[in-house]
């Protein structure tokens, strides 16, 4: 996996170019962080089904994939990742922390 600055690609950005087992996938979300700042999420729901019930069962899978990223990454229990992640998300749903901009809002193709 590739991180860091790509030709193409902005700062950061995940190569998963080599992943055979994406292929016949459909993205539905790509995420960005600013250091210190806001979250960027870019989301086609049309990409996952019609239910938003199954984006909810693809974030779960999406923490659960995090917290062993964490844990691999920084040396401690997925357990704890799991954890502190759930506090963040309890967190952030109790109080956002920054507005929520749609690309529609500003105007941006879609």
């Amino acid at each position: 996996m590739m991180f860091g600055k790509k030709k193409s690609g902005r700062e950061g950005e995940i190569d998963v170019a080599e992943y055979d087992f994406l292929d016949g996938s459909r993205e539905f979300a790509r995420l960005w962080c600013e250091p210190g700042g806001p979250v960027s999420c870019l989301i086609e729901p049309r990409n996952l089904g019609p239910d938003p019930f199954t984006f909810g069962m693809a974030m779960v899978d999406t923490v659960r994939h995090a917290a062993r990223a964490y844990a691999q990454a920084v040396g401690i229990t997925e357990e704890h990742a799991l954890e502190v992640i759930y506090e963040g998300f309890d967190a952030e749903r109790a109080k956002n922390t920054t507005s929520l901009d749609t690309i529609q809002d500003l105007e941006k193709p879609n």
